[in-house]
């Protein structure tokens, strides 16, 4: 689609749902400054929006909800609503079409690792995806979804008698993205899995400029391990890994696996379900090791710790591969068991201090790297190359 000379292209943004601020949310807010400063932003095309506050860049730009969003008690319930988002987001793309059809848009960009992806451009517009990830309730990690008590129990059911026809439908609505760029090396891996398709790389951006180490260094003896409680995470290998060396475990977060992980948990856990940002960053500085167990696609998680300095015991798998550098910013675990971790921190221990080296590491993740790499891709597809074919 050609550009007028002089004119600022208009883009529009498109998100899985906004509901809270995690890392997500911290790429759509980058990508969301980066582009108002030199393009239009028509709106943010969104399943779902309970109405916070989530940053300046981001409540500032008109906001486009699917009709699931007007149903009562949806946003509460939206993982339930699973079946449903194929619609939803069809609706969403007549909603762009409309918006497209009141004056053209020159580029859409949706960040996803739901159903956003599959959002139809109008003709002739290119789609960049951001993908965080192919759903890992349908692709990767069911299993995980699928246990724990009776929600697990009726999560399996919805998965036998409607997870075909969602994947399929997920395989084919790819077909509505022009680019897609990854967040690691291992979802580059899973789109081409999965979709078939090729993807360049470009890293997450990582605050480094606000998670930096402490002047002096106080450090603490326990173990941290940060991130929602839901199944996936393994929180449970961190508590019984730090039980069996009767360590002391700091655990920020919140999700449905709370209630189940704080009866797990013994004395010596303690959990903070409101951290602010400013108390993360002093949970990062002054703890011992952050215990890392999940697969992550990325997991932005691990480059703030070692931002702040602090080493990191990993699981050998996902984003942990490109993020740790094994034996020297941390280390690499390799079967997802409470004795290996343990190993594995214990060999964390040996390394010494590995502050500088955590730093200099977490750097390459920068902001400003981020943007740079970013707006190459954005660039590339306004001009017409075919950066990422089929």
């Amino acid at each position: 689609m050609a550009i007028a000379a002089g004119t600022r292209p208009r883009v529009a943004l498109a998100h899985d749902w906004l509901v809270g601020m995690r890392g997500g949310e911290r790429v759509l807010d980058a990508i969301a400054r980066m582009c108002a400063d030199r393009f239009e932003i028509v709106g943010l095309f969104t399943m779902f929006d309970d109405g916070r506050a989530l940053s300046p860049a981001i409540d500032g730009i008109p906001k486009f909800t699917s009709q699931l969003n007007r149903m009562p008690g949806a946003i509460r319930f939206r993982r339930w609503l699973l079946p449903c988002y194929p619609n939803a987001v069809e609706n969403l793309s007549a909603q762009l079409a409309a918006e497209h059809a009141r004056k053209p848009i020159d580029l859409l960009i949706s960040t996803s690792s739901a159903a956003i992806k599959g959002l139809r451009p109008p003709d002739g517009v290119p789609h960049i995806c951001y993908c965080h990830t192919p759903a890992r309730y349908l692709w990767s990690q069911t299993k995980q979804y699928t246990r724990g008590g009776l929600a697990g129990w009726l999560r399996d059911i919805g998965f036998k008698k409607y997870g075909e026809r969602l994947r399929q439908s997920d395989r084919t609505t790819a077909a509505n993205v022009t680019v897609f760029v990854a967040n690691s090396a291992h979802t580059s891996a899973e789109i081409s899995r999965v979709y078939g398709r090729t993807s360049s790389i470009v890293h997450p951006p990582v605050r480094t400029n606000y998670f930096v180490p402490e002047t002096p260094k106080t450090r603490n003896d326990n173990w941290l391990c940060v991130g929602a409680l839901e199944p996936y995470k393994r929180t449970e290998l961190a508590i019984d890994a730090a039980a069996r060396e009767s360590e002391p475990l700091v655990i920020v977060g919140k999700g449905s696996e709370q209630s189940r992980l704080r009866r797990l948990a013994g004395p010596k856990v303690t959990f903070d379900s409101h951290a602010t940002d400013l108390l993360l960053r002093v949970r990062y500085q002054r703890a011992r090791v952050l215990v890392f167990p999940q697969i992550e696609d990325f997991g932005i998680v691990a480059v703030e710790a070692q931002a702040c300095g602090t080493p990191v015991v990993a699981f050998r798998a996902g984003g942990a591969l490109d993020t740790v550098l094994d034996g020297v910013t941390g280390v690499l675990f390799d079967t997802p068991t409470p004795e290996s971790l343990v190993e594995g921190v214990r060999k964390c221990m040996a390394l010494g201090d590995v502050s500088a080296a955590c730093r200099a590491n977490a750097e390459r993740f920068s902001e400003a790297n981020f943007e740079r790499a970013m707006l190459a891709v954005i660039e590339s597809a306004l001009s017409g190359a075919d950066t990422n074919p089929r």
